[in-house]
């Protein structure tokens, strides 16, 4: 709880000076187009697409939705995720491969994400032995989202505010799937700080489900990010990430680092590493890359 107030505190302090810059700043961001006149089933021309936004390589998710009418993919390539575990916890590493968020552009504000966790490997290693147990690995959970943003989306102010609802089904194989559907909500914010700084922050609380256990905890998950752009091609993602459960009654802390590069203006490639900043913390390297369509 320590970590969540200074950062609701920081939140509710700068959303008026936002909201005021809104105002005054409408020439400065012109809306790309006119929401009436483009659905999923008449797509925004190419030469009229915004910026693009993915909610990757973060924690923190972008408010921003896909373009009406267009294909976004965003995978990560590769992650390693390694939880040291305790004297009552296995240790874990579990590697993800070909991790695939798809998105279609509904409207300017709406977007409808399916997520497709293609391939995952996962070994425990109980804190008395050796060697680690025989891995199980197969097809993930999948997932499906929707964003709706509510503030901000036609870009004519530094502030946008979303709200994304899933629901994760267990469609993965044994051992990799946790074998009841989940439920979540997430909250994200940007403030765009001048021509180069993002500052970006949310809220996630999830219904999960632990299969060793049998039963439901619930989950949370704040975080906020600073995005530093350096000219047109490359970025840089620093985060803090907090989350919490009902399982463990523990708060834990991430420092996230992320460079990000834009090959284009419908591709973005990008890499980085979660840092433990406490001992019970899992770690994760990842590469992943964005494509628009």
């Amino acid at each position: 709880m320590k970590h969540l107030a200074p950062l609701v505190a920081a939140l509710v302090a700068l959303l008026p000076f936002a909201a005021r810059a809104q105002d005054d700043n409408h020439p400065k961001f012109p809306s790309p187009y006119d929401s009436a006149h483009f659905s999923w089933r008449k797509p925004v021309p190419a030469n009229r697409l915004r910026p693009l936004r993915p909610d990757r390589p973060g924690t923190t998710e972008s408010p921003f939705t896909v373009d009406a009418g267009h294909f976004q993919l965003e995978t990560d390539l590769a992650r390693l995720i390694r939880e040291p575990g305790s004297a009552e916890d296995a240790q874990q590493r579990t590697w993800h491969v070909a991790y695939a968020l798809i998105k279609l552009g509904l409207s300017r504000k709406t977007d409808l994400q399916v997520e497709l966790p293609l391939y995952a490997t996962q070994k425990q290693r109980p804190s008395a032995a050796e060697d680690w147990d025989e891995s199980q690995q197969g097809f993930g959970d999948v997932a499906v989202r929707l964003k709706h943003n509510f503030l901000g989306d036609d870009q004519k102010g530094p502030l946008a505010a979303s709200v994304i609802a899933f629901v994760r089904l267990p469609t993965g194989a044994a051992g990799v799937s946790n074998a009841r559907p989940e439920y979540g909500l997430v909250l994200p914010v940007d403030i765009e700080i001048g021509k180069t700084y993002n500052l970006e922050a949310q809220l996630e609380t999830d219904l999960d489900y632990d299969p060793e256990q049998a039963r439901r905890y619930v989950r949370l998950m704040p975080s906020v990010a600073l995005d530093r752009q350096f000219g047109k091609k490359l970025g840089l993602l620093v985060e803090g990430a907090f989350p919490w459960n009902s399982e463990q009654h523990r708060w834990h802390a991430q420092l996230n680092v992320a460079p990000t590069f834009n090959v284009t203006d419908n591709f973005q490639f990008d890499a980085g590493t979660h840092i433990a900043l406490n001992a019970r913390t899992q770690r994760e390297y990842f590469v992943g890359l964005t494509v628009r369509y």
